[in-house]
């Protein structure tokens, strides 16, 4: 008999990407293995709450991303897939936040230390801006500019790295690393306390010194 995966009734606006995104977390944690039948229409409908037409749609966006493979008449098909299947943005959104603190660390640790090699004149005149205006909206009590000025202080750390995978990924991260903040902050003090520490990365960044960037960046994450 097909096993069933138990699923609370989406409530979202596009139905279809509801169901695409909870599909893609089940084939990411392996609930359905490659090569597996997937439920009948029937069986999709009522665990996702939706009618017959979301599931087709949703099934036919998996199956142009290679995901699933309907075959006529026998049903729709788990493929083998040689990387993620569930997209990195995707994954992201449903991260707990130990992951991304973790994540983080390795993440800016390793941008700080690039960028202390590579920086140019243009970079630290733009992270000495942002880090400028993290302080003024932190003594203001504007938590969201200073998690924007924070966030964007970090992204041009990472382009300072000229490393283009790296920095392309750390910006896909802070995207969900701003739903993390904005969850953790209500107010500006941890942005005042910390902000000392952010002007300790950007001198050892202007003095070209990747390993006490590395370490500064390691203390800001630890705090």
């Amino acid at each position: 008999m097909m096993r069933k995966i138990k699923n609370h009734p989406l409530q979202r606006h596009s139905l279809a990407d509801a169901v695409v995104g909870k599909l893609q977390q089940q084939l990411s944690l392996g609930e359905y293995q490659p090569g597996e039948k997937l439920p009948s229409e029937p069986e999709l409908m009522e665990q996702f709450g939706v009618g017959r037409s979301t599931i087709r749609e949703a099934i036919r966006m998996l199956a142009n991303t290679g995901m699933l493979s309907v075959r006529q008449g026998s049903g729709t098909f788990v493929q083998e897939q040689t990387g993620i299947a569930e997209p990195l943005s995707q994954r992201l959104k449903r991260a707990a936040a130990q992951d991304l603190d973790e994540v983080r660390q390795l993440l800016e640790m390793k941008i700080a230390e690039k960028a202390a090699l590579h920086r140019s004149n243009k970079d630290i005149e733009k992270m000495r801006t942002l880090l400028k205006q993290r302080e003024t909206a932190a003594k203001a009590g504007d938590t969201e500019e200073a998690i924007h000025a924070d966030i964007q202080f970090h992204i041009a750390i990472a382009a300072a790295g000229r490393n283009d995978i790296l920095a392309d990924l750390y910006r896909t991260f802070a995207e969900h690393l701003t739903r993390h903040f904005r969850q953790l902050h209500h107010n500006t003090e941890a942005f005042i306390r910390t902000q000392q520490l952010h002007e300790s990365l950007l001198k050892s960044i202007v003095d070209q010194d990747p390993e006490k960037a590395w370490q500064w960046s390691s203390k800001i994450v630890a705090h």
